[in-house]
């Protein structure tokens, strides 16, 4: 009984420590990134992203997430492979849940050589949950909580919020940035036809 109430109470100050400490790195990040104010509502209100914007065309910069064992995910991993990434803001929420269970249901749809990957600024604690909750198991799903990587070298990153720009991204075997679709309000989905599309499109001619 002892050991099981130090190992659940040793849980939850780690997951503490670990909320503060990403915390105060997120705040200093925003400080040193450039920022725009984009088209993207939350509301009536557009949003101000951080980070470079990327332009289509462009090599895709590397970035580092974390999966739900806190291993370390690189897109580098994923070389030579068309990788399309679905973003959203908050995994376990209406219109994210419904982005992530979409995409999920594709991936039996794609060629072996195209990854699927959904990136969201959740703890991994809570997309583990997530995942298990809702049988996502087609996909990885990777968290960008621990260095605001993705968020910061995509452009992507909301200010003041810590979340990320719902959209949907497609990098090809080359590594080139070849479609990017940024959802203009946070709280809809993006359009699925067009994205599968460009990449049924993408794929056919590599």
């Amino acid at each position: 009984m002892f050991t099981l109430s130090f190992n659940i109470h040793t849980l939850f100050l780690t997951c503490a420590l670990f909320g503060l400490n990403s915390a105060a790195q997120a705040v200093d990040l925003q400080s040193k990134l450039p920022e725009r104010l984009s088209s993207v509502k939350a509301g009536n209100q557009q949003v101000v992203l951080l980070g470079k914007k990327l332009t289509v065309g462009n090599t895709a910069p590397n970035f580092k997430v974390v999966d739900a064992s806190f291993k370390k995910v690189e897109l580098a991993s994923y070389a030579g492979k068309t990788v399309m990434i679905s973003v959203v803001p908050s995994i376990d929420t209406g219109i994210c849940s419904l982005q992530t269970k979409r995409f999920n249901e594709e991936v039996a749809k794609l060629p072996e050589n195209v990854v699927l990957l959904t990136i969201s600024a959740d703890l991994p604690f809570a997309q583990k949950r997530y995942c298990q909750q809702e049988q996502i198991e087609n996909m990885a799903v990777l968290s960008d909580a621990v260095w605001r990587d993705f968020g910061s070298n995509y452009g992507l990153l909301i200010k003041d919020m810590g979340l990320l720009a719902r959209s949907v991204l497609i990098i090809d075997s080359k590594g080139t940035l070849a479609y990017q679709q940024l959802v203009d309000e946070l709280a809809k989905e993006p359009d699925y036809d067009h994205t599968l599309a460009a990449l049924k499109q993408l794929v056919n001619k590599s």
